[in-house]
């Protein structure tokens, strides 16, 4: 789950890591009432789910009151177009307004965890304001990672250690400051706390002049506080459908919808799609304990995607049952007029049963005996659609 950078400046605050003064408007007038309150310059910035606002015109630096109100006005309702956004873009609904900041050097710092070690992963670099991918593309040396065991935690060393590499002069406060993104790592399930820039300024004081938390979505139960910072308007309302009926989806822009059972299957089916020519339009699992009325649910919403030219089912019956899936699918069929072929793979409880009820329901629903024969009969009719 993300938030958006004002979000994650308050629990920096809340977590002790220096941030600058400001606060969050929806309109212009507001945002005019905040910089009355604080020292001149202004940087006003549109708050949506993307890098690279500055680029696409998204961040300004003003110097008076007029300034700001003709900045936010021009910024709130901009559709913001980012290498992240795609060209559809983002429309921008609220903007930061915070004061600017004297800089002297700008750094980038960040704690994720490293899936292949299974450690904290806290990085840094002296390239700070830059997407760090493009960093690591083209200046791999200029990245300092500590991998941090649960067991010893992150300590004042191993922050010494990357302050000294960096040629960090306040020390205390970069110390400080990644203390406080540790706590909050840990505190509420993050996946990445990010400071892109970390500015070290002319005075020589350490302060987050960015700021990006993301969270673990399968501890949200742990922390409704967080939970009630999800912006909506922000997702995929697709995605947010099938969360409220406990479907696991994901768009992802392609032209086969699939509905699988398991996350192993649903990674599996999307590579063989793949593997055969066509793209995956979303992973949809519906879990192991789907009911016809899920499996209708997951229909409606994967047809609500107009890239989607075929349906691939492919369900192994375990706890699920085939005959439960065939009636799902035959339902949502008759119910939505499924006018988009659909090709299913069973195999496991009850296989027999549902392959009976698919072929008398008389729709337009294909077997297929293997994934891979169910992918190519996919991949050929997006072909003959196209």
């Amino acid at each position: 789950m993300k938030i958006h950078e004002y979000q994650a400046k308050e629990l920096f605050e809340e977590f002790g890591i220096p941030v600058l003064g400001g606060k969050v408007a929806e309109t212009a007038e507001e945002a005019v009432k905040i910089a009355e309150g604080l020292k001149a310059p202004y940087v006003i910035k549109a708050q949506v789910h993307s890098g690279g606002r500055g680029k696409a015109g998204g961040v300004k630096l003003v110097n008076t009151l007029e300034e700001a109100r003709e900045a936010s006005e021009k910024i709130l309702g901009m559709t913001l177009i980012t290498h992240q956004t795609g060209p559809e873009g983002k429309l921008v609904r609220k903007v930061l307004v915070t004061e600017a900041a004297e800089v002297a050097k700008e750094y980038y710092f960040a704690m994720t965890v490293d899936r292949d070690t299974g450690k904290l992963a806290v990085i840094a670099s002296s390239e700070g304001g830059m997407e760090i991918e493009q960093v690591s593309k083209e200046s791999p040396e200029k990245i300092l990672t500590e991998k941090i065991d649960a067991s010893v935690g992150l300590r004042d060393y191993h922050l010494r250690y990357l302050a000294d590499k960096l040629g960090i002069k306040d020390v205390k406060g970069f110390i400080k400051t990644g203390l406080g993104m540790y706590k909050l790592f840990y505190a509420k399930d993050c996946s990445l706390v990010e400071i892109n820039p970390l500015a070290e300024l002319k005075d020589g004081t350490i302060v987050a002049l960015d700021s990006k938390v993301n969270f673990d979505d399968n501890a949200l139960f742990r922390h409704p506080e967080i939970e009630a910072m999800r912006d909506p308007a922000e997702e995929d309302p697709r995605e947010l459908e099938a969360k409220a009926y406990d479907l696991n989806y994901v768009s992802l822009g392609g032209n086969v919808g699939c509905l699988v059972n398991g996350a192993g299957l649903a990674m599996a089916t999307m590579d063989m799609i793949h593997a055969v020519g066509a793209v995956p339009a979303n992973f949809l699992d519906v879990g192991g304990g789907a009911t016809a009325e899920k499996v209708t649910r997951a229909f409606e919403i994967i047809l609500s995607d107009k890239g989607v030219k075929c349906i691939f089912v492919n369900i192994f019956g375990g706890i699920i049952k085939c005959d439960m899936i065939a009636e799902g699918l035959i339902t949502a069929a008759r119910t939505m007029d499924l006018q988009i072929p659909v090709v299913a793979r069973l195999e496991g409880t009850n296989v027999e049963e549902g392959k009976r009820m698919m072929r008398e329901s008389g729709l337009n629903i294909l077997p297929a005996s293997s994934m891979r024969e169910g992918a190519e009969m996919c991949a050929k009719i997006v072909k003959e659609a196209a």
